[in-house]
């Protein structure tokens, strides 16, 4: 789905000039900033993989063709949707471009849209759930690690990770244009109001740029976010008998 990436562009430069200085000044913030990079890429990149394999799976070679099948960073990267994520913990990839009529007949294009829609957002769980299982692992075998220099930077690569995927997968489900999340209800919505999604989408997409500006979407996601990140962490726990 198409960004406005001029209106979206001045908003993030500002935002990103106001936190800037604070970075710069704080060694602590600069180093924690530093370590979220990598933990952006892996966010983005393997998102943007699983919405690409999906389609591939189903039938479009589109993601193929234009190299989207691939985990290299640079393939999937969109600056203002990165830096977006890296500075204020949500965000999004460059768009994997589909063509719904290259999909199989098993099921219908709609789920099938909704399908390689949802692959995303699932694969950044699947992700914060590996890297919470890690955490825990270390944290029972290797539990003076933690308490090193390279463990602490260690540790919060790894909570940082895992945030930056759950946040990430929970801000694309809004069901919002352009995010996934307004594709992926469309199977499961009546007809009248399938036609009234697609005929207001403009509108939807007002509601997304004004919820993200005011800082809403964080209001809205922070709470699912707690209530995933703690069911988690208890899984890592209830595993690892911590």
């Amino acid at each position: 789905m198409y960004f406005d990436k001029r209106i979206i562009g001045i908003i993030l430069i500002c935002m990103i000039a106001s936190t800037l200085i604070s970075y710069l000044t704080d060694a602590n913030r600069l180093l924690s900033l530093i370590i979220t990079i990598p933990a952006v890429l892996i966010a983005i990149t393997f998102h943007e993989f699983a919405h690409a394999f999906a389609a591939d799976k189903l039938g479009d070679d589109t993601p193929r063709r234009q190299g989207r099948l691939s985990l290299n960073p640079l393939a999937h990267l969109d600056p203002i949707g990165s830096l977006l994520l890296l500075f204020a913990g949500f965000g999004w990839g460059k768009p994997v471009e589909v063509n719904p009529t290259n999909y199989n007949r098993n099921i219908s294009m709609e789920k099938a849209d909704a399908i390689v829609s949802i692959a995303g957002p699932l694969m950044n769980f699947a992700l914060a759930i590996i890297f919470t299982l890690l955490y825990c692992a270390i944290y029972k075998f290797k539990v003076t690690l933690f308490f090193a220099t390279t463990g602490q930077v260690l540790k919060i690569f790894l909570i940082t990770t895992i945030s930056i995927n759950i946040g990430l997968g929970v801000f694309n489900l809004l069901p919002l244009p352009p995010l996934d999340g307004s594709k992926v209800i469309m199977p499961f919505l009546p007809s009248n109001a399938k036609r009234f999604f697609i005929e207001k989408e403009q509108i939807f997409y007002i509601i997304f740029v004004v919820i993200w500006i005011t800082g809403l979407a964080g209001t809205i996601i922070s709470p699912i976010i707690n209530v995933i990140s703690s069911g988690i962490l208890k899984l890592g726990t209830l595993i690892f008998g911590l």
